[in-house]
């Protein structure tokens, strides 16, 4: 089995990697757990900058295969905000409406957005990659759903919420579950 250190404490995140790597033989193990301590300034202009940021920040600590995701939702609507801002746009419990406020009067054609997640690895030799995945939805006009974290109340795939979604459904789809995916396809072709 690979073991894979996760640049994270969020333990949502760490939960979501874990459904989907650990079928694949991969475990994955928080950075805490691993003895890192750290916590970078996320400063880069885009997702795979910020996670290669927390990636190399873990690296060093640790000096083991690590991994660091950072995610976001962009909103065409808003001119792709909250984007790399996602996680500070607004405390946790108004992030979704602080969205829902500013998209009131905008229609159901122009309510387009999507998630993006840049996983960065960085193998036992420091050699580093970046892997992306995507979810293409709309925003809705109101919270449903109660699984989840972050914006996915608002967030419709099809005629579900990624709330609404059961882990298994979401992580079919869900933008971290396509760069997991796309992970796990880069350490199997470096294994081969």
């Amino acid at each position: 089995m690979i073991k894979l250190v996760m640049a994270t404490n969020n333990a949502n995140k760490l939960r979501e990697a874990s459904e989907i790597l650990s079928p694949l033989g991969i475990e994955v193990i928080s950075q805490r757990q691993a003895g890192a301590d750290c916590d970078p300034e996320e400063n880069g202009a885009s997702f795979a900058e910020n996670a290669m940021i927390k990636a190399r920040a873990v690296h060093e600590a640790v000096g083991l295969p690590v991994i660091a995701d950072d995610s976001g939702l962009c909103v065409d609507a808003l001119n792709g905000e909250p984007g790399v801002y996602s996680a500070r746009y607004a405390p946790d419990n108004e992030k979704c409406p602080t969205i829902l406020k500013k998209l009131e009067n905008v229609p159901d054609e122009e309510r387009g957005a999507h998630f993006v997640c840049s996983i960065a690895y960085i193998d036992g030799n420091g050699k580093e990659k970046v892997v992306e995945g995507r979810c293409s939805g709309v925003i809705a006009h109101e919270e449903k759903g109660s699984g989840g974290f972050g914006y996915d109340p608002i967030f419709k795939y099809g005629d579900k919420t990624l709330a609404e979604m059961t882990p298994e459904e979401k992580n079919k789809i869900s933008h971290r579950g396509s760069a997991l995916r796309a992970l796990y396809e880069l350490l199997s072709s470096e294994e081969g």
